[in-house]
């Protein structure tokens, strides 16, 4: 393997200024649980690397009536922080499925989201909370949901210079729920995995969100699905709708984990189940 430059900054402010000065040859490196074994393997050959695992991006905390989430924030500790739990659950719930401890406590929320895996377990739940994503750079910062920042797979709207420093999550209503299906009941990647989130009062559907992954090139919101729940009233038939129509908006691949056509119906049922348990239906 041909020689790497290393850096290992101590701040955001440093790690941005390399990041302009060395952009599109540099590869960033947090946890390492995606970038080591494409490495490894020689998928990858970086002229750069730059370690920011030691910028201090990695807490939790509530300003302006919203959730922060620094980009460097373990999965682990979104499973297990008590405000996560308590104003985000649909969050820790997919922290705690993505996989084994020991990979939860190297892994990172903004590595899961610049890597923008069609199946990344932490952007459905994301999606349903309305989620935006600080993109920074030397120049400065910008704010971006996180409907619009994934393009395709592996890709999104980073610039070379720029580096996901915080999550927002505003404050919200509703009951959110987050389900997956793999190929085994724990440390897999998702052959399809959904969340949603529904204001419901009286049976009636203020509002609704339902997101699913490894369902299209990138996390989808679904949101003429989400346009059927809205302003009625929730019964089982609508939900057998509405999990149909939100399979219609999808479009999955057959890969080595599960053929199209798998993904379309165990999607469905998961879809309806999600609805279900958020409107408290009994299946």
């Amino acid at each position: 393997m041909k020689d790497v430059m290393y850096f290992a900054p101590t701040g955001v402010d440093e790690a941005l200024n390399l990041l302009a000065e060395h952009g599109e040859n540099a590869v960033i490196l947090a946890g390492g649980t995606d970038i080591v074994p494409r490495i490894n393997y020689y998928e990858s050959k970086p002229d750069v690397l730059l370690y920011i695992g030691a910028i201090g991006s990695d807490y939790i905390r509530e300003g302006n009536g919203r959730l922060i989430i620094g980009a460097g924030t373990t999965w682990r500790r979104l499973a297990v922080d008590p405000l996560i739990t308590e104003k985000a659950g649909v969050l820790s719930e997919a922290a705690r499925q993505g996989s084994c401890v020991a990979v939860q406590n190297a892994s990172t929320i903004g590595g899961n989201l610049a890597n923008a895996s069609p199946a990344a377990d932490l952007a459905t739940p994301l999606l349903v909370m309305d989620a935006e994503l600080v993109l920074a750079s030397a120049k400065g910062n910008r704010i971006v949901a996180i409907k619009d920042f994934f393009v395709g797979p592996g890709q999104t709207v980073l610039k070379p210079e720029e580096l996901i420093t915080e999550i927002y999550i505003p404050a919200f209503v509703g009951k959110t729920i987050f389900l997956k299906l793999g190929r085994r009941k724990a440390m897999t990647l998702s052959v399809v995995n959904v969340a949603v989130r529904l204001d419901v009062e009286k049976g009636k559907c203020n509002d609704a969100r339902i997101a699913l992954g490894s369902m299209a090139p990138t996390p989808i919101r679904c949101i003429r699905s989400e346009g059927l729940l809205k302003g009625n009233a929730i019964d089982k038939s609508l939900i057998s709708q509405c999990a149909t129509e939100a399979i219609a908006e999808t479009s999955p691949i057959d890969d080595q984990r599960a053929t199209s056509w798998y993904r379309k119906k165990a999607g469905e049922n998961l879809v309806a189940r999600a609805l279900a348990q958020a409107v408290g239906i009994e299946e």
